[in-house]
């Protein structure tokens, strides 16, 4: 006869927002999506225009972040170091008209990938909490 016993000092691994969202590809497609709808919408004007010409880079960087802060692979730490959000942002003038402009192009991009609800309400409270720590001006 076995023991049919549940083993439970077993721990239950934790599903990430990484893992939820579908991996990489999906985050590079919400970050694509984020930067078109930036390049695309003129009620994203004031965060283009902190932006360089070509947005790749920042394509780049903000997919290798977001993969890490996700809870999936630390691209982002392993090119740079600690993505030093606050300092890194120092130089462009963020207030809360730049924050929400950010947040409303992500939650555009969340919702044009199909991202669920509940998903989209978790991320988008953590990215709020994360975007207004950016601002670094008035108003």
């Amino acid at each position: 006869m076995t023991d049919s016993t549940e083993d439970t000092t077993q721990t239950p691994t934790q599903t990430t927002a990484f893992e939820l969202v579908g991996g990489e590809a999906r985050v590079r497609e919400l970050v694509d999506r984020f930067y078109d709808l930036m390049d695309l919408e003129p009620e994203f004007a004031g965060i283009r225009a902190l932006h360089p010409e070509t947005l790749e880079n920042s394509r780049d960087k903000t997919f290798w972040f977001l993969c890490g802060w996700m809870g999936g692979p630390d691209h982002y730490i392993s090119r740079f170091g600690h993505p030093r959000l606050r300092a890194r942002h120092m130089p462009f003038a963020i207030a809360s008209s730049e924050r929400d402009q950010w947040l409303r192009a992500m939650a555009w991009a969340m919702e044009d990938i199909g991202l669920d609800d509940a998903l989209r309400e978790r991320l988008l409270t953590s990215f709020f909490e994360t975007a207004d720590w950016m601002r670094n001006r008035p108003g």
